[in-house]
């Protein structure tokens, strides 16, 4: 079961303004890249469903980090099917989301109370997404879509809250357009952990990543 509720979980990817998106086949790296993006201010994370067994090294993670980061909220993402929700959701899991909108996966989170955010690539399927009950519609992938996909939707529907994933960057040049487009959020991967740093383990720096991405958001959020 979620440790956190839907209102809790949607207030702390709203706050932080970034969601890291990670997956890795050793449980002791993700749980110090948890860690390091716990120390660097994150309290909102996703493990991505994609490789055998997945789902064992996240019920792994959950488990320690209820007491080692008490606050994060850990997500699975990459889901793309009803059956996969509920084996995460079981394991613990504070949201789903996934590259594509599943109205039968927006089925089993609405009926647990746990927030979906779907891929969507259209204001047709974040309107579809949104009547499924989606809080948080993800823009994906956002290096094709661009800001100006963010800018356009908002403006038929401004009550919409975008998270952009694919092509974010820990840049302030990359942010800051972003969030001036309106997304209320963004999901970053590859950009926040170099593999260099994951090979070295240098956790420091992917805190230092973490630290520096939110400062940048946080400004650019009172620009």
């Amino acid at each position: 079961m979620a440790r956190f509720d839907k209102i809790a979980v949607m207030e702390k990817i709203g706050s932080t303004g970034m969601v890291p998106v990670f997956y890795h086949p050793d449980t002791e790296t993700v749980m110090q890249v948890v860690k390091a993006c716990y120390a660097g201010g994150v309290r909102a994370f996703e493990f991505t469903n994609r490789g055998d067994f997945a789902h064992e090294i996240f019920a792994a993670v959950v488990r320690r980090a209820a007491t080692e980061c008490p606050e994060m909220a850990i997500g699975a993402g990459s889901i793309v099917d009803a059956p996969t929700a509920p084996l995460y959701i079981q394991s613990g899991a504070c949201f789903i989301v996934g590259p594509l909108f599943n109205p039968e996966v927006a089925r089993v989170c609405n009926r647990r109370l746990v927030p979906y955010t779907p891929g969507c690539g259209s204001v047709t399927e974040v309107g579809y997404a949104q009547e499924a009950g989606c809080d948080l519609c993800k823009i994906f992938p956002g290096d094709v879509l661009s800001p100006g996909m963010v800018k356009g939707l908002l403006a038929p529907l401004p009550w919409s809250k975008l998270m952009v994933t694919g092509g974010v960057e820990p840049t302030e040049e990359n942010l800051t357009v972003w969030f001036h487009a309106g997304a209320y959020c963004v999901g970053m991967g590859s950009k926040l952990f170099p593999a260099h740093t994951i090979g070295q383990a240098d956790w420091n720096s992917i805190t230092g990543n973490c630290r520096d991405a939110l400062e940048i958001i946080r400004k650019a959020r009172k620009q």
